[in-house]
């Protein structure tokens, strides 16, 4: 198994970019240097996140190095865990939606069953959102609308390159060709 990066996304009120500051600081504490940043996107795709505010934006975070997609059900128990902080005796503030990004697919994890996802462990499913092909990323008919648009296509395809860029200097350290 290859390793990925990480990425995650980020959903936050438009109206409170501090919160968004902070949200970011926790990201980077947990997942560490944040390698590319991408936004802020409109989110008007959906009602769902109305709980959080009407207004909201989207970011995403891709973080440095590349990690074992195995961390994927660690990695959404630590953004329910930010998500929760947010909540400052109320409803979450914030929507974080960590998954991984390697040359072929973007996984995010959900704690939400639904007959597209596969469970993993401690409450956490993954979902295969986007398949990368030759002509670009490809949608399913359960892909979110947000994702399905290819608003957020540019961003992946330069994570993407960063994966392909760090898995491939992983190769050479271990064909032996780096001292």
């Amino acid at each position: 198994m290859n390793p990925v990066k990480v990425v995650s996304g980020l959903l936050y009120p438009r109206d409170t970019p501090g919160l968004m500051t902070w949200a970011k600081e926790r990201l980077s504490d947990l997942f560490g240097v944040i390698e590319r940043v991408g936004g802020p996107f409109d989110f008007d795709f959906t009602d769902y996140y109305r709980d959080i505010s009407p207004n909201l934006a989207r970011y995403f975070f891709s973080f440095r190095g590349l990690e074992y997609p195995s961390g994927l059900v660690r990695w959404k128990r630590l953004a329910v865990g930010i998500e929760a902080e947010s909540a400052q005796g109320g409803g979450r503030r914030v929507n974080i939606d960590p998954g991984y990004l390697d040359g072929a697919r973007l996984v995010l994890a959900s704690t939400k069953d639904n007959a597209h996802r596969i469970y993993l462990s401690d409450g956490i499913y993954a979902e295969l959102t986007l398949r990368r092909v030759k002509s670009g990323w490809e949608r399913f008919s359960y892909t979110f609308p947000d994702f399905r648009s290819g608003t957020y296509d540019g961003f992946l395809d330069l994570v993407r390159l960063d994966w392909r860029r760090d898995i491939r200097g992983i190769r050479e350290i271990q064909g032996g060709r780096r001292s």
